[in-house]
Order: C-alpha cells, then structure tokens, then sequence
C-alpha cells in the first residue's frame, strides 16, 4: 500500500511540481487549494504526511494546524511546512503546533523535498 501525502497548497506552480516529484516516488498524493478544503481532505484521506504551506486564502496553515490538533483521529499526522518566510518567530510557532519539519519555497530544491518526506514516513 502506497503512501498518502496530502499537499495543501495555493500556489498551482508549485504544487504542479511537488505532486509530480512525489507521484514519481510511489507516493500517493492528493492535493487542496486552500486551508478550508485541506482539513477536509486531511479528515478524509487521513494521509500519512501532510505538505503544508501557511499563507493560503480561506483559512491560513496556522488555523489548519490548530484545528488538526483539536481532532484525535488526524492530530498526529505529521506536518512539513512549506513556507515563505524563514522567520524564526513563524518556526517557532510551526514546532508548537507539531510541525515536523519546513521548506522554504526561496530555497526550494526538489531532492530536499524527497528526503524530508522519506525522512518522516519512509518510502
């Protein structure tokens, strides 16, 4: 059985490449276009690794995070985080709310992406 990632992403550039890069790894990949339609799908695909960026409209990935962590059935599916801003203020808040790890779109390389996620749920 194949991995699930979801990625909650507005920006279509980027998703495009992630779920390709992902897709081409074995991964079972899903996407959402904004915070609102992610936690919906989290809830429904319960995917084993959450890709999450945090300036999105509808519901920002902070309120996404805030929100998983108030459902037992989903609050422990681990979260990168793929973010602008390298801010450690942002960072700080990410690992509160149970980011496991981060990607900074700037700095975005797609072998990084491939490790972080093996790193967190394997292959």
């Amino acid at each position: 059985m194949n991995k699930k990632i979801l990625i909650i992403e507005d920006e279509e550039i980027l998703l495009d490449l992630l779920q390709k890069k992902l897709s081409k790894q074995g991964y079972d990949v899903s996407v959402a276009r904004d915070g609102e339609e992610g936690l919906n799908a989290i809830r429904k695909i319960k995917p084993d690794l959450i890709l999450l960026d945090i300036v999105m409209p509808k519901l920002g990935g902070f309120k996404v995070m805030e929100e998983k962590a108030k459902d037992s059935n989903i609050k422990d599916i681990p979260v990168i985080i793929i973010s602008n801003s390298g801010q450690p203020v942002d960072l700080n808040k990410a690992k509160k709310l149970g980011a496991k790890d981060w990607l900074v779109k700037t700095e975005f390389d797609p072998q990084e992406v491939i490790d972080k996620v093996i790193k967190q749920i394997g292959k």
